[in-house]
């Protein structure tokens, strides 16, 4: 079972650096936790309890989003660029090239300014 320590680090800090599974990984478990509450959603649509399913939803999609941002700066991070190139993930053309850059560029051989070798915090 995974420390809570670490599990926190990855999904909500921007410190440190991750690989390229750990990446596509998390974004892939990012994306159920907020699919899950959709789909609850429109399953019960028009029935009691699908307001609570909504809200969920709207929160699971906040989280996600964060998250999706986190481990997003820390794989720039190990292709040593600054987590601020992350805003490229908000532009919706180039976000795609970016994700897939990310998902298939090796990082930085060794320590770089960002920490350790992947899949640490700094």
């Amino acid at each position: 079972m995974p420390d809570v320590n670490n599990l926190l680090w990855f999904f909500f800090r921007f410190s440190g650096r991750v690989n390229r599974s750990a990446y596509v990984l998390g974004f892939l478990l990012l994306g159920v936790v907020a699919s899950f509450p959709l789909y609850q959603f429109m399953r019960f649509e028009g029935m009691p309890g699908a307001d609570g399913w909504a809200v969920l939803f709207s929160a699971s999609l906040i989280i996600s989003i964060w998250g999706h941002l986190a481990i997003s700066v820390k794989r720039l991070h190990d292709l040593d660029k600054p987590g601020l190139f992350a805003i490229a993930l908000a532009i919706p053309v180039i976000s795609i090239i970016a994700f897939v850059a990310l998902c298939v560029l090796p990082g930085a051989p060794g320590p770089n300014g960002y920490g350790a070798p992947t899949n640490s915090p700094r």
